[in-house]
């Protein structure tokens, strides 16, 4: 019964009723990258719904502005952020932004990243300079930026990097070139994570399996494009392959970052986490 709930158990356990009211990040800074739809909207979302205030920087700027406008009906605030994760400007003007803008800068969400389906005799060199341009150059130069502003504050910080279940060398992947980005998020994070734990800097990463986005739609009506299949004969042979029955919404993935980013983690670095239903068990 509510009554009882509230009046006998949480009298019982203060501090619990203390703690539901209690915003994980409120009043943390936040950058999330490609924070205009998908996973780095949610991600977004996620963390301003537990108190942040969150900078959003996303490529196409209309849809960076959607985020922002959500985030501001929370009561949080917002500052759109457009950049290209590939151009060092873009990267540099970007964290100055959000300093300008909120004087500090307590969590980075590296989420942007690009790919395509690709049989392996197909990647051109242009398909890979461009996946790698973002996903594995992007993210380490947000990373090295983060990481100066965080030691320059003093006061630690939480760095997440979005990798993929790919760069753990799961086959089902769209092609070899996103999976080799997605393996050197992983070990960019490791070593990351090693040498700034000095400054108690936080960094760790988010490895999603299939997850229901634009991106990965696309990816999929490339496949199916390819082998001549049905998009609803893929998405059952998907799901089929997952031991959970079911791909990730991106707020499951949003819900693994909130984790990261907030206290409950103060003592995790340097990890990898699967959110992909059990397709790969390690």
């Amino acid at each position: 019964h509510p009554d009882y709930t509230r009046t006998t158990f949480f009298r019982q356990y203060p501090r619990l009723e203390f703690e539901r009211f209690v915003m994980q990040l409120k009043d943390k800074i936040a950058l999330v990258t490609g924070a205009g739809r998908g996973m780095g909207r949610a991600i977004s979302l996620q963390l301003a719904e537990e108190g942040a205030n969150v900078a959003v920087s996303d490529i196409d700027a209309s849809t960076a502005e959607d985020t922002a406008v959500a985030i501001k009906q929370m009561g949080r605030e917002s500052v759109v952020l457009p950049a290209d994760m590939g151009d060092l400007n873009d990267i540099h003007r970007m964290f100055a932004q959000v300093k300008e803008t909120f004087g500090r800068l307590d969590v980075v969400v590296n989420n942007a990243g690009v790919t395509k389906y690709l049989d392996i005799m197909d990647v051109q060199e242009e398909d890979w300079d461009r996946i790698h341009r973002v996903n594995a150059k992007g993210v380490f130069f947000c990373m090295q930026r983060a990481a100066r502003e965080l030691i320059d504050q003093g006061q630690g910080g939480r760095i997440i990097n979005i990798a993929s279940i790919a760069g753990k060398g799961y086959v089902g992947t769209s092609n070899a070139a996103y999976a080799a980005s997605k393996g050197a998020v992983i070990s960019m994070t490791s070593i990351a994570a090693l040498q700034l734990g000095r400054y108690d800097i936080n960094v760790n990463a988010i490895c999603p399996g299939s997850t229901l986005t634009n991106m990965a739609a696309d990816t999929m009506s490339g496949r199916s494009e390819r082998t001549g299949q049905s998009m609803r004969e893929l998405e059952e042979a998907r799901d089929a392959r997952i031991p959970i029955g079911r791909p990730n919404d991106p707020e499951d993935i949003a819900a693994m970052a909130l984790f990261l980013a907030g206290p409950g983690s103060r003592n995790i670095t340097g990890q990898a986490f699967n959110v992909d239903g059990g397709l790969v068990m390690h």
